[in-house]
């Protein structure tokens, strides 16, 4: 029974899992918009939303807990210097999904998960494209 476990399983191992879900969290601070599955871009929010929140506290340990998840160090660099300090007022909530409708080939839903506040212009072209 799955009493009290939170998180979805995607279909992978757990290491799959968590390394995939790594790949999009440093695509999504890299680009600052993906597009995804819905199911995947969920389950990327809470791990992007925690990097941030660990950008936003600065400190040699805080830095060291993001290193964990992201390799990259000028991607590392660009979080606790660029993206962490322009989200200093904002309690929470740091990505968006926007939901796409469904992929051709295998009908999935798709979204666009991107970071808030940091130039949202095209969202409605894409969506009124997409559909």
């Amino acid at each position: 029974m799955r009493h009290l476990k939170s998180g979805r399983k995607l279909g992978m191992p757990k290491s799959h899992r968590d390394s995939m879900l790594a790949n999009l969290a440093t695509s999504i601070l890299d680009k600052e918009r993906i597009i995804t599955t819905v199911a995947k871009a969920k389950e990327a929010r809470s791990v992007v939303e925690r990097l941030i929140t660990f950008g936003k506290k600065g400190g040699l340990n805080s830095i060291r807990q993001a290193g964990k998840t992201i390799t990259d160090k000028t991607l590392l660099h660009k979080l606790f210097s660029d993206i962490a300090p322009s989200f200093k007022e904002r309690e929470g909530g740091y990505t968006r999904i926007i939901k796409l409708g469904e992929r051709k080939g295998d009908n999935a839903l798709m979204a666009i998960i991107e970071l808030t506040g940091r130039g949202g212009e095209e969202i409605a072209r894409l969506r009124k494209k997409r559909k």
